[in-house]
């Protein structure tokens, strides 16, 4: 175990970079305050939408990321979900309305609902006090669709310290896609989606393209700390343009990175949780 440890400190410092002890290092133990899991119910709409919240060791309150996923959702970042834990933060996760078990139909709109819903959900005193949330130090985070979600999210909510974009789709920008093209996408990622046909999800994205279009959230997003990251998947370009909407409406507390890899970071897995968290850690 130490030699592995070693070759991974031995790597990121030949880029220059300090790795933080929480990617490869356990936390102390802590029997009075342990570390732990506990599920989520979280009021939406009519229904209650099912969350996780992973809960660091020591005493609260915790600065808290919720991870927003993707379409449909297959990789969730857990592995990036632990390592904020074993940071000191309290790391979220949840399903959208129609998505993996959630209750209710799948609509894009109603994914942004939902993800104001988890931060009312969140701040709400109760829930605070009982999860150990910090309500000052909340951030969002969002991969794919998920980053889509944290950007309109946090166009509004200025009361978040800071958004990360991972590899983020702009579902505005898929609307613009001919028919044909805009169905075989949502063929591809309809996986454990209620109530949707890659038809209807076409025809929403296309019926809402000007709306849903991640430059919009340009100017609520220009005070707000953003980490943008991409990945040679093809959705680089995506990403540059809210960027670049961003610094034309004054932003400049914007952090761009870029990794060769897929868009699941397949191959950068632990290069994604040190971004992350030492992004985090300047916050």
């Amino acid at each position: 175990m130490r030699v592995f440890t070693l070759l991974v400190l031995a790597a990121f410092c030949a880029f220059g970079q300090q790795v933080p002890a929480s990617i490869f290092t356990d936390p102390p133990a802590d029997t009075a305050h342990p570390a732990k899991m506990t599920v989520l119910h979280i009021p939406s709409h009519g229904v209650l939408i099912n969350g996780l919240i992973y809960q660091p060791t020591g005493v609260g309150p915790h600065p808290t990321l919720i991870i927003c996923h993707g379409l449909p959702g297959n990789e969730k970042n857990l592995d990036l979900a632990q390592a904020v834990r074993r940071a000191g933060w309290n790391a979220v996760t949840f399903n959208y309305r129609g998505s993996w078990g959630s209750p209710g139909v799948f609509r894009f709109a109603q994914n942004l609902e939902d993800a104001d819903a988890v931060l009312a959900f969140l701040r709400d005193p109760a829930n605070a006090s009982r999860l150990a949330i910090d309500t000052r130090r909340i951030a969002l985070a969002g991969h794919s669709m998920g980053g889509w979600v944290v950007a309109h999210t946090a166009a509004h909510d200025h009361g978040l310290i800071g958004a990360v974009l991972i590899s983020a789709g702009d579902m505005g920008r898929a609307g613009d896609l001919p028919t044909e093209k805009a169905v075989a996408l949502m063929a591809d990622n309809m996986e454990s989606l209620a109530g949707v046909s890659a038809e209807s999800m076409a025809a929403e994205v296309k019926a809402h393209s000007a709306e849903f279009r991640m430059e919009n959230a340009a100017a609520g997003l220009s005070q707000t700390p953003l980490l943008a990251i991409t990945s040679d998947d093809g959705l680089a370009p995506q990403t540059d343009a809210l960027v670049k909407a961003i610094q034309a409406k004054g932003g400049l507390k914007i952090t761009v990175m870029h990794m060769a890899t897929d868009h699941s970071y397949s191959d950068r897995r632990i290069a994604l949780e040190n971004a992350v968290i030492t992004w985090l850690n300047g916050l």
